[in-house]
């Protein structure tokens, strides 16, 4: 029970790495504020985590308004009491599939910025602020990316998450003396998610298990990361073993960036 008594946000916790945070942070003992852009996507997730035995609530947010994104952090310490876990994990792709960077618009260039930067600044904004308000500390987690650490991924993506890595180890020491760990985990390529779909990315079923062998391969340990793996590596950093860890960028990737 890593987050035993924790009280936790997942953000795009409607699909993807998102809902298999909120429902592992839950089984780990955690109560989540399971927020999504989708509402009725969240909803599902809390239904999942019901059906499971945990306790959630939904949360409808758009993370680029950094209004939502306060009023989010306020919802989860009202209805839990505190606010002990941010997971920014929302995060859009490169809107067309092999674009490279004179082939992005600068409502591409500006839309990726809002979300993928934004976001995460906005939510360890507003996290910072509840947890020195509450005296006790406390941890966010920030989804990262390999396409951040290495010239690979899509080059605009790729400068988003280069810029979280960034906030991740700058908040990380500046919350230091205030008990606020800050850490990140970066994945490599994944098998198909929803997270995918967004990007324009559409894969029959009946080719998906071959799409994941495929990305698994590309990988030293051969086996594809799966949306589990990433839940596993943020529920660890945001728990109380991980308590002297901060600024860390964790890679779940296989062995990928250690080629």
């Amino acid at each position: 029970m890593l987050l035993e008594g924790k009280k936790a946000i997942v953000t795009g916790a409607g699909s993807g790495v998102g809902r298999a945070s909120a429902l592992h942070f839950v089984a780990e003992g955690a109560q989540v504020l399971c927020a999504d852009l989708d509402e009725d996507s969240a909803k599902e997730t809390v239904r999942l985590v019901e059906e499971a035995g945990g306790s959630a609530v939904p949360f409808g947010v758009d993370v680029s308004k950094e209004p939502e994104v306060e009023a989010m952090i306020a919802a989860a310490a009202e209805q839990f009491g505190r606010l002990d876990v941010l997971y920014n994990n929302v995060g859009i792709p490169t809107p067309r599939l092999g674009s490279v960077l004179e082939d992005h618009t600068a409502a591409d260039f500006e839309r990726l910025f809002a979300v993928n930067v934004g976001g995460v600044f906005y939510g360890c904004k507003h996290a910072v602020l509840r947890f020195k308000e509450q005296g006790s500390g406390g941890a966010i987690v920030n989804t990262g990316s390999v396409a951040g650490l290495v010239g690979w991924g899509g080059t605009v993506y790729g400068a988003t998450k280069g810029a979280v890595h960034q906030l991740t180890k700058a908040v990380a020491i500046e919350g230091a003396p205030f008990g606020i760990r800050v850490n990140a985990i970066c994945p490599a390529g994944m098998p198909y998610t929803g997270f995918m779909a967004a990007g324009g990315i559409d894969l029959p079923e009946d080719s998906l298990a071959d799409v994941a062998a495929s990305v698994g391969a590309s990988h030293p340990l051969g086996r594809p990361i799966t949306a589990e793996d990433c839940a596993a590596a943020a529920a660890f950093l945001a728990s109380d073993s991980a308590l002297n860890i901060t600024g860390v960028l964790l890679p779940v990737d296989g062995g990928y960036v250690a080629r």
